[in-house]
Parts: structure tokens; C-alpha cells; sequence
């Protein structure tokens, strides 16, 4: 990356960090308004006036540079370690306009370590609604550093803020804010002599940090453990002694500086709306009831365009087997490819409908509540409040949940919230789900409000949630460790969403869904295509001897004559052979050998089933009478009994499988990648199929 200087942001989570970072850079990117979604260091470019570029490096939020977490110890790492390639010329520190107390013991540590600072004064706008004044002039003179006031979300002051970083002086002119040689004057010193460190508080950090960073070596760790107990020095008195310090600097600064009316309503709206929201009682009642509009939304705005686009996928296969010469080409494309990408491009209605509403609740501040209200619960079953922001972050995908754990402290409560998090409904489950509620569950309405369609989906996601919880119990007593862990958290101020940034969140998730689900369930398409248009053997040649014969010809039509064919020719394939071997262990679960291929395909993403099923029917069908995949299903018939096969008790069956079993490579890579070790992904993997089996089981013998 060709650049002139590299600018990095610091700040408290919920201070606009991120927001800055995308008006700095011109990046999309996403935004939640909840500690715990920016876990990675982010780099973008920004263009300067004076036309260099600046490399912007957006660090984890952070109250403290003393790191509760693997997240925020990057933030010390890249602005002490001056052989980090990411090391900035100079630290933009984002304030808070309308909480400067909190977001300042961060700016006086970073301003210790004498790199070159800027303080952007954020959320002024806030600033102001809260009757708060703040002389900007007297406060920059105070600090030594320019502060220059913005309001990120308002694309306010941005100009002025790279004009301030244009002119930014290399050599640190910043204030001291507190004397830090007095907290552990002989052990600094000898730090600083030993270890060659020519900045005092750099010397400190490396007494309290020296054996979880690696910038320095094993020996240098040694040495400064000896100098430790040479000098009594007691980590933990030494930061209490920091922090006072700080804040009588912070309050002497904040009593010259700023200034609130006495008229100022200490009870904002954010605390008056929390009242209501995160009551006790009432807080999880508003919550169920969001869940239940979110999933009836689901089903009943999805309606029209998901018929849309089935309609167009029947129309373009029954165009192209009209236009297309007959051969297995045609087939392969219009009855592999087209029907297995049907079978998801259908959902994206769905898709888009349910991360637009995860988009809003992040956005508006309400996720974070959640977090705090859950955290109640989540404790009693061995995990704490910062568990569910990966479990919430399931719905949507797991993966990115489980990276995000990285922010839970305790390693107890790590494991287990990854060892459940994929028992979330993700966004994965959700074709399936709708799928199979819409064969069987009635399309009606129970009190004027409530479709049991969307009840019916509501149900699996609670039901999921019910799951992980109940699975992490159970893991509480089975994992042992002796740290205890405890959970901090800022709840941020009620905004409303942004919209644009709802409405990239919906492009972007439903668009990484097709690319990421349409490329799997394109190969698995055409593979299960052929493993299910041809069989070994003269298997067909047989089949279609069979039905030459004049008693077939004299009691079918050609239609009949063609389906049952196709059918005899698809259950002596390869799919079919491989799908008659599982049988009898999926018999149980009121499964048959069709539902047993897309078992096994499914193995690779849980959505490949859809895609499966589409294929599979379109290969026994009539290339006369396109149909979706809906509608094939529904009318597909026991050849023994005569009866759906799927009924109630096995679409609940599947449902249940689907619930549980972890059907998805991309989930056990990561698991693997976050832990380091197989067992784990083994462990999970195991765990999941045997409660899918059985789970499956019980239900579909409750409910033939």
C-alpha cells in the first residue's frame, strides 16, 4: 500500500471509531452500534489536502491499554512495538463530546507513550442536546495536542480533521499527564536502562505486559520478572495507583474546560427508554415480541417476490428445454445447474428481510441491551453477558460468531460459547425451515395477527436459542477451569439507523450468500446430476428394455410411462445406490433414500439440501411440466404407501435434524482455526449428529 503516513484510530467501543474510519476512508464497511463486532484491526486509505495518502489503521475498542482480551492487546502492540510494520506516524484518539470523563483515561495513556496525537472530538451534536459546553481552545492548550470537533455520523468536521492531520507534527509536543516515574521510579529506571527503552511509560506497561506480549524476547521477560520482585513491584496496586493519578489530571482538565448547565436533564432519553426496555420483567416480553415481528415479517413480506422468482426459474427451465436441442448438456444445465441455483436464488427475500432487521437492531443501539439483559441468564449456565454477542451474531452466520469470542476473557466461557454457538438458527437453516414449514404448516392466520407459518419459524429459532442454552449448562460442568470470568460493558445511546447503512447491510449479506451458498450448490448440482442421471452397470439399459415391453405401453400413457421410468432410472443410480445404502440407518427418522442424498450433500452448508431436492426432482420429473421445488415436493408420494412423504412428522423430523447437526465445513474450519486443536471441532461434531439423530427420532415417532 503506496503511503506517506500511517494514522491510526484509537478509542472507547460505542465512540464512532468505525464510523470515522468509513468517512476517513470512503470504505464500506460494517458498523454495529455493540462492543464486540470490530475484533480485527481494519486498514483503509484516505486522501490528505496536500495530496499525500494516509494509511488509516482502525484498532479494537478499548477502555484502557492494559488489555482484558486478545482484541485490545493488538491496540498496545501496534503503538509500543516500534518494529510492527502497522506502528503509526501518529494516533488519531476518538473522544466522546458528551463522556469525556470515561473516553480520557485512554487519550492520557496514549499520550504517555509520546506518539503524536490528535483528538477528535466526537458526537458534538450529542454534546450539545445535553446542554454540555466545551472550550475547544482551552482544552487542546491544556492537552498540548490539536482537538479538532467533529460529528462522524453527520460527515461533520472530516475536512478539518484531515487538514489537522496534514499538518501534524512528528515530534510528540503533548502535555505529561501524569508523573509515571513516580508509581515504580527505581523499577522504570532500571527498565530503561536494561532493556534499552527510552520512553517511561513504555518501561511500565512492559513491568505489567512482559509475559503476554511477544515484541520482546523470553530473556528480556525473565529479566524484567527478576527486576519485579528485586523492586516489590505489585501490578495490580501500581494500576490503582495509575488510575487515580489520571483521573485527578482528567478532572482538573474537565473543571477549566467544559461546562454543564445546571438545567441539563441528568435522566436522558437513553436512560428513560432502558427503564422500559431492559426492565426485568417487561425488557424480555419486548423482546420476544420483536422476534415474533421479525419472523412474521419474514414469511408474510417475502411472499410476493419469493413467488416471483420461482415463477422466473420455472419459466427460464421450460424456455430453455424448448429451445435447447435434447442431450445430457441440456440437461445438465437446465435440471443440474438451474434447478440447484433455484433452489437458492428463491430465498433471498428471506435473507435479506431478516439481516436488514439484524442491521436495524445493531444500529439503533437495542442488540446491546439484549446483551445486558441476557447476561442474567447466561451466567446461571456458565457463560456471561459477551457470550451472546456471538450467539446472537449466529443468526447470522457462525462463523463470524465464533472469530468474534476472541473478545470473552475467560477461556471457560470461550470454549463453551463456541462450542454451542452453531446450535444457532443461521441464516443457512432458514431455507430449509421455510421450506418445510410451507409443505405442511397451514397458511392461515389464529387471531387476526399471528400466521402460523410465521409462529412455526419463530418456534425453530426460539427453540435454537433454548438448545445452546441448555448445551452450555451442561458443558459448565464438564469443562473445568478456575478463572472466574465477569463482564463490562457500555450500553450506547439510542440512535436511529442509518439507513444507508441498513440498506448495504441487506446487499451486501444477501449478495455473500448467494456468491458463497451458489458456488457450493452449483458443484453439488452438477456432481449429484450426473451421480444421479447415470448408474452402474447396464442398470438403464435394462430399466429402458423394461418399459419397451408392450404390457407397460398398453396400461400407461406416455406421461406415466416417462415418470415411472425416470423414477426406476433414478433409484438404480449412483445417487440412488448410494441414497438405498444409508436408508436403513435414516429409516427411523422417517426419512426414505431421496431425503438421504440430500443428507449427504448437505454435509458441505446446510442450504445445499434445497438445492438437492430441486435437482433430484427435476431429474425424476417431466421436462413437459417445470414445477418449483415447492410444488414438486409437495406432491411427491410414497411408492408404497401412496401417501406425501412429506408429512407433518417428517418435515418436523428434518427440522430437528437440521436444528442440530452440523452440517457446515465452513464452521469446522474455524473451529479448528480458533482453537488450534481437533478435539474440539471432533468433540462438536460428534456431540451435534448424535442430538440430531436422536432429537429427529423422538419427534418424528411423537408425531406419525
Amino acid at each position: 500500500m503506496n503511503t506517506d503516513i500511517k494514522v491510526a484510530l484509537v478509542g472507547n467501543p460505542n465512540t464512532g471509531k468505525s464510523t470515522l474510519f468509513n468517512a476517513l476512508t470512503g470504505l464500506n464497511q460494517k458498523i454495529g452500534n455493540f462492543p464486540g463486532v470490530t475484533v480485527d484491526k481494519k486498514t483503509g486509505v484516505c486522501d490528505l489536502p496536500d495530496g499525500r495518502r494516509a494509511q488509516v489503521i482502525d484498532l479494537p475498542g478499548t477502555y484502557s491499554l492494559y488489555p482484558k482480551s486478545r482484541d485490545e492487546s493488538i491496540v498496545f502492540s501496534v503503538l509500543a512495538d516500534k518494529s510492527n510494520p502497522l506502528r503509526p506516524d501518529l494516533a488519531v484518539v476518538i473522544l466522546d463530546a458528551s463522556n469525556l470523563k470515561r473516553n480520557l483515561l485512554l487519550y492520557t495513556q496514549v499520550a504517555d507513550l509520546k506518539i503524536p496525537v490528535i483528538v477528535a472530538l466526537n458526537m458534538m451534536d450529542l454534546a450539545k442536546k445535553a446542554d454540555i459546553t466545551i472550550d475547544v481552545n482551552a482544552f487542546a492548550q491544556k492537552l498540548g495536542v490539536p482537538v479538532v470537533p467533529i460529528s462522524a455520523r453527520r460527515i461533520e468536521g472530516i475536512d478539518k480533521l484531515k487538514e489537522a492531520i496534514t499538518h501534524a507534527n512528528k515530534i510528540a509536543l503533548q502535555e505529561d499527564t501524569i508523573d509515571v516515574e513516580a508509581i515504580a521510579p527505581q523499577l522504570v529506571a532500571q527498565i530503561s536502562k536494561e532493556i534499552n527503552v527510552d520512553n517511561p511509560y513504555y518501561a511500565l506497561q512492559l513491568a505489567h505486559q512482559h509475559e503476554t506480549i511477544n515484541f520482546i524476547t523470553a530473556a528480556e521477560s525473565d529479566r524484567i520478572e527478576e527486576l519485579e520482585h528485586e523492586f516489590s513491584f505489585h501490578s495490580q496496586k501500581a494500576q490503582a495507583s495509575e488510575t487515580i493519578a489520571r483521573y485527578n489530571f482528567i478532572n482538573d482538565l474537565l473543571y477549566d474546560t467544559v461546562t454543564k448547565k445546571e438545567t441539563a436533564h441528568d435522566q436522558t432519553i437513553s436512560n428513560k427508554i432502558d427503564k422500559i426496555l431492559t426492565h426485568k420483567t417487561f425488557g424480555f416480553v419486548i423482546f420476544f415480541a420483536i422476534l415474533i415481528f421479525i419472523f412474521q415479517s419474514i414469511f408474510a413480506w417475502s411472499a410476493y417476490p419469493m413467488k416471483l422468482i420461482a415463477d422466473s426459474f420455472v419459466w427460464i427451465q421450460s424456455s430453455l428445454h424448448r429451445v435447447l436441442p435434447a442431450g445430457p448438456l441440456t440437461n445438465l444445465l437446465v435440471d443440474g445447474v438451474i434447478a440447484g441455483l433455484s433452489g437458492v436464488m428463491v430465498f433471498i427475500p428471506q435473507i435479506t428481510i431478516l439481516f436488514g432487521f439484524i442491521s436495524i437492531l445493531e444500529d439503533t443501539g437495542y442488540m446491546s441491551r439484549v446483551t445486558f439483559m441476557m447476561d442474567r441468564i447466561m451466567r446461571k449456565v456458565g457463560l456471561n453477558g459477551k457470550s451472546v454477542v456471538p450467539l446472537i451474531g449466529g443468526f447470522a452466520c457462525a462463523v463470524p460468531s465464533i472469530m468474534s469470542t476472541r473478545n470473552i476473557e475467560n477461556w471457560k466461557d470461550r470454549m463453551i460459547t463456541i462450542m454451542v454457538t452453531p446450535l444457532i438458527t443461521c441464516s443457512a437453516r432458514l431455507p430449509v425451515y421455510t421450506l418445510l414449514i410451507a409443505l405442511v404448516v397451514p397458511n392461515r392466520n389464529i387471531w387476526w395477527i399471528f400466521n402460523l407459518q410465521g409462529l412455526a419459524l419463530t418456534g425453530m429459532y426460539l427453540f435454537s436459542m433454548v438448545s445452546a442454552v441448555t448445551v452450555a449448562f451442561v458443558m459448565k460442568y464438564l469443562l473445568k477451569a478456575r478463572e472466574r470470568g465477569y463482564f463490562i460493558m457500555e450500553l450506547p445511546v439510542y440512535r436511529m439507523p442509518r439507513w444507508k447503512n441498513v440498506g448495504y447491510s441487506m446487499y451486501d449479506r444477501a449478495k455473500a450468500f448467494v456468491l458463497q451458498a451458489g458456488k457450493v450448490i452449483i458443484a453439488v448440482s452438477v456432481i449429484l446430476w450426473v451421480l444421479a442421471s447415470y448408474g452402474p452397470g447396464g442398470r438403464f439399459d435394462r430399466i429402458e428394455q423394461k418399459y419397451k415391453q408392450p404390457q407397460y405401453a398398453q396400461h400407461l400413457n406416455p406421461d406415466e410411462l416417462h415418470r415411472a421410468m425416470a423414477s426406476e432410472k433414478l433409484e438404480n443410480s449412483y445417487a440412488g445406490v448410494l441414497g438405498h445404502v444409508i436408508e436403513p440407518v435414516i429409516k427411523p427418522l422417517g426419512f426414505d433414500w431421496k431425503i438421504g442424498i440430500a443428507l449427504i450433500t448437505s454435509f458441505a452448508a446446510r442450504e445445499v439440501f434445497v438445492g438437492t431436492m430441486a435437482t433430484i426432482y427435476s431429474v425424476n420429473g417431466d421436462a413437459e411440466k417445470m414445477e418449483s421445488v415447492q410444488q414438486k415436493m409437495h406432491a411427491a408420494k410414497n411408492p408404497q404407501t401412496g401417501e406425501p412423504v412429506f408429512t407433518v412428522a417428517v418435515a418436523f423430523s428434518l427440522m430437528m435434524f437440521y436444528a442440530f447437526a452440523m452440517q457446515c465445513a465452513s464452521t469446522v474450519a474455524v473451529v479448528y482455526r480458533e482453537t488450534k486443536n481437533w478435539r474440539w471441532p471432533a468433540s462438536q461434531f460428534a456431540y451435534m449428529t448424535v442430538l440430531a439423530y436422536l432429537a429427529s427420532l423422538i419427534t418424528y415417532h411423537l408425531l406419525k
